[in-house]
Protein backbone atom coordinates (compact mmCIF):
# COMPACT_ATOMS: atom_id res chain seq x y z
CA UNK A 1 0.00 0.00 0.00
CA UNK A 2 1.03 3.59 -0.72
CA UNK A 3 -0.13 6.80 0.33
CA UNK A 4 1.09 10.28 -1.10
CA UNK A 5 0.62 13.77 0.33
CA UNK A 6 0.38 16.64 -1.76
CA UNK A 7 0.26 19.91 -0.78
CA UNK A 8 -0.29 21.93 -3.57
CA UNK A 9 -0.26 25.91 -4.40
CA UNK A 10 -3.46 28.12 -4.89
CA UNK A 11 -4.26 26.38 -8.39
CA UNK A 12 -6.50 23.79 -9.60
CA UNK A 13 -6.30 21.13 -7.99
CA UNK A 14 -8.33 18.84 -10.03
CA UNK A 15 -6.23 19.69 -13.02
CA UNK A 16 -3.09 18.57 -11.17
CA UNK A 17 -4.68 15.43 -9.64
CA UNK A 18 -5.55 14.88 -13.45
CA UNK A 19 -1.50 14.79 -14.01
CA UNK A 20 -0.77 12.97 -11.47
CA UNK A 21 -3.25 10.08 -11.80
CA UNK A 22 -1.54 9.40 -15.28
CA UNK A 23 1.42 8.07 -13.10
CA UNK A 24 -1.10 6.38 -10.88
CA UNK A 25 -3.60 4.90 -12.94
CA UNK A 26 -0.53 2.67 -14.15
CA UNK A 27 -1.10 1.55 -10.33
CA UNK A 28 -2.78 -1.78 -9.52
CA UNK A 29 -5.23 -0.06 -7.41
CA UNK A 30 -6.61 3.74 -6.29
CA UNK A 31 -8.42 3.12 -3.14
CA UNK A 32 -8.83 6.10 -1.54
CA UNK A 33 -8.65 9.84 -2.11
CA UNK A 34 -9.25 12.65 0.42
CA UNK A 35 -9.51 16.46 -0.01
CA UNK A 36 -8.33 18.06 3.18
CA UNK A 37 -8.86 21.42 1.63
CA UNK A 38 -7.26 24.88 1.25
CA UNK A 39 -5.39 25.25 5.18
CA UNK A 40 -3.30 28.14 5.89
CA UNK A 41 0.68 27.14 6.36
CA UNK A 42 3.00 27.66 9.04
CA UNK A 43 5.69 29.93 6.77
CA UNK A 44 5.60 30.85 3.59
CA UNK A 45 6.29 28.09 0.86
CA UNK A 46 7.74 29.89 -2.48
CA UNK A 47 5.72 32.74 -1.67
CA UNK A 48 2.64 30.53 -0.79
CA UNK A 49 0.65 31.44 2.72
CA UNK A 50 -1.53 28.89 2.29
CA UNK A 51 -2.48 25.50 -0.02
CA UNK A 52 -4.24 22.64 -0.59
CA UNK A 53 -3.81 19.27 0.92
CA UNK A 54 -4.85 16.31 -0.79
CA UNK A 55 -3.92 12.46 0.17
CA UNK A 56 -4.09 9.50 -1.76
CA UNK A 57 -4.04 5.74 -1.57
CA UNK A 58 -3.39 3.21 -3.70
CA UNK A 59 -1.02 0.05 -4.16
CA UNK A 60 1.50 0.41 -6.84
CA UNK A 61 4.20 -1.24 -8.51
CA UNK A 62 7.66 -1.06 -6.78
CA UNK A 63 9.52 0.02 -10.14
CA UNK A 64 7.00 2.79 -10.64
CA UNK A 65 7.05 4.76 -7.56
CA UNK A 66 10.35 6.17 -8.20
CA UNK A 67 8.86 7.61 -11.49
CA UNK A 68 6.23 9.15 -9.40
CA UNK A 69 8.37 10.67 -7.22
CA UNK A 70 10.40 12.38 -9.82
CA UNK A 71 7.85 13.45 -11.84
CA UNK A 72 6.27 14.84 -8.15
CA UNK A 73 9.86 16.33 -7.71
CA UNK A 74 9.59 18.19 -10.74
CA UNK A 75 6.15 19.52 -11.03
CA UNK A 76 5.51 23.31 -10.26
CA UNK A 77 2.13 22.89 -8.93
CA UNK A 78 3.40 20.56 -5.71
CA UNK A 79 4.67 22.91 -2.92
CA UNK A 80 6.14 19.74 -0.96
CA UNK A 81 5.25 15.96 -0.90
CA UNK A 82 5.66 13.10 1.17
CA UNK A 83 5.43 9.39 -0.94
CA UNK A 84 4.92 6.40 1.76
CA UNK A 85 5.11 2.95 0.87
CA UNK A 86 4.24 0.44 3.76
CA UNK A 87 3.85 -3.26 3.88
CA UNK A 88 6.08 -5.93 2.40
CA UNK A 89 8.46 -5.11 -0.56
CA UNK A 90 6.50 -7.80 -2.99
Amino acid sequence: MTFLTCLIGNRDEDMLLATLVKGISRSEKLERRLRWGKRKLAYPIEHFTDGNYVLTQFKLKPELSKELEASLRISEEVLRYLLIRLGSQE
